[in-house]
């Protein structure tokens, strides 16, 4: 699978705001603090286009799951396949990705490291490793690291300072065996408003 390779700081200047790409390093070391203007020259800019404005919001969204075009698609076409608000259905299958669950678990500080974590097979879905990032999550399901993450470095340190971990609703982590669960399915609601969903549909409802 494609997957972006640029610097991760461009993708926010685009957006205009932090995707916390870097983890906690968007906290001390971000580029957007010194250059907020979008990449790229800046002559006189015309106001965006409701066009335009419906890009920007599903560019957000893709940007902050760390998905290619196609990918992304792909997802709002099974969210629309789905009974309910395709908006809604699109941001909660986003959400039950194992990258997006690893990530909110506290195991990585962004989707980026959860994607590696994943990758290099330290990860584990109710007992057997996952090393597909896309594959989604159901409710019940434990996540936990494998044998072989739990030897590496990261995983001490990460055993130490994961116990002032805030999690989401709908994931609870035992501490002392590093194990996390899908107490239920995420809602909209968990997200928050950081995304528009309207102007994503609409985007591809043209």
């Amino acid at each position: 699978m494609a997957r972006y390779t640029g610097p991760n700081c461009r993708l926010c200047r685009r957006t205009g705001e932090k995707l916390m790409l870097k983890g906690n390093r968007c906290f001390t070391k971000c580029t957007l603090d010194k250059r907020a203007k979008t990449p790229g020259m800046h002559e006189a800019r015309r106001k965006a286009s409701e066009r335009g404005l419906q890009l920007r919001a599903k560019q957000k969204v893709r940007y902050s799951y760390g998905l290619m075009e196609r990918q992304f698609k792909r997802f709002f076409e099974e969210a629309e396949r789905q009974a309910g608000v395709s908006g809604d259905n699109l941001i909660v299958l986003l959400e039950r990705r194992i990258d997006n669950v690893v990530y909110r678990l506290g195991f990585a500080d962004s989707r980026p490291q959860s994607r590696q974590l994943i990758r290099h097979g330290f990860i584990m879905v109710n007992g057997r490793r996952l090393n597909v990032p896309s594959a989604l999550v159901s409710e019940d399901s434990m996540v936990s690291f494998s044998p072989r993450g739990q030897k590496t470095e990261y995983y001490k340190i990460l055993a130490e300072s994961i116990k002032n971990k805030v999690l989401p609703r709908w994931l609870s982590l035992d501490r002392d065996k590093m194990v996390g669960r899908v107490i239920d399915l995420p809602i909209p609601e968990d997200v928050g408003t950081k995304f528009d969903m309207a102007l994503v549909v609409e985007y591809y409802s043209r």
